[in-house]
């Protein structure tokens, strides 16, 4: 099976998702195909089908990851999901991370500031729900509200925010100083798909819960959300925690991309099995004659 999942790999990727994916100079969220596939050549079907292939890579090596993590490695793995409603981020925490051992997981959502966290600096919250060591950690939403949503809607002044972008970069080389790799995800859904999501969820009654009235609001400010994002791809796109700009209008796409990304990050880390602390022979004699 390992043999035909990395043919299957090979053969429908013409471009590495971490090639095909990752933010340069020249990359312009205005441009973006938001129904395209870029670097993938199979149809939905054949995604479908690698997923789930790519699915038992990724679980491997991220019980890998939790295992050294439990024997003092604090390498971990921060997945960064950004994107407006409906981008697809929710689902791909329950269809990519939900393919590997919850254990290994935390998960962070954040929403509006809460009265505590207003009160102190915006990355008090973020640090306080980073991944620990030998985990991979999901961010639903980040640090990069504090330069996204506060700009489109000048919720604090420019002069306030626009310091940000370099405490941002200070905060993730940290990180990686630390041992966290970064991949960050920025999700795009085209407005006539996001329309259609918006109609789905008020049509079924098993998703009205899902429905907010305010990202009706928030369709009129389009325009302002891609140029805040593009600033943010401009000034927050380092060689140490790079920006992977991806259509989603395929949800089957968007989430073989990022479990192609899970695996690369993963693979960059040359994980082994941790070595026993104790007498495995001396262990298998005690345990014959118990």
């Amino acid at each position: 099976m390992a043999k035909h999942s990395k043919n299957a790999h090979e053969s429908l990727w013409s471009t590495p998702a971490v090639e095909a994916l990752r933010a340069t100079d020249s990359t312009r969220i205005d441009d973006l195909d938001c129904s395209s596939t870029p670097g993938f050549d199979g149809k939905k079907v054949e995604g479908q089908q690698l997923l789930a292939e790519r699915g038992e890579v990724l679980s491997s090596l991220q019980e890998k990851l939790y295992a050294n993590g439990r024997t003092g490695d604090l390498r971990s793995i921060l997945l960064v999901l950004q994107g407006m409603d409906t981008a697809g981020k929710g689902g791909m925490v329950r269809h990519v991370l939900g393919m590997v051992d919850p254990q290994g997981v935390d998960l962070a959502s954040f929403g509006v500031p809460t009265k505590e966290e207003r009160e102190h600096h915006y990355l008090w919250r973020i640090r306080k729900e980073l991944p620990r060591g030998g985990r991979i950690g999901v961010f639903d939403r980040s640090h990069y509200e504090d330069v996204l949503v506060v700009a489109v809607h000048d919720l604090v002044p420019r002069q306030v925010w626009e310091p940000r972008f370099d405490e941002i970069n200070a905060f993730e080389k940290e990180l990686t100083d630390e041992g966290t790799h970064i991949v960050k995800v920025a999700l795009f859904v085209s407005p006539e798909e996001q329309r259609r999501r918006l109609q789905e969820r008020l049509d079924r009654p098993d998703k009205h819960w899902k429905y907010n009235p305010g990202d009706v609001t928030e369709r009129g400010f389009l325009p302002q959300y891609r140029t805040a994002y593009q600033r943010v791809v401009d000034r927050t796109n380092t060689d140490y925690a790079p920006w992977y700009v991806i259509p989603a209008d395929k949800k089957w796409y968007s989430r073989l991309a990022v479990t192609e990304l899970l695996i690369d990050a993963l693979q960059t880390l040359e994980l082994d099995w941790p070595k026993a602390d104790f007498d495995v022979e001396l262990e298998k004699k005690r345990l014959a004659e118990s």
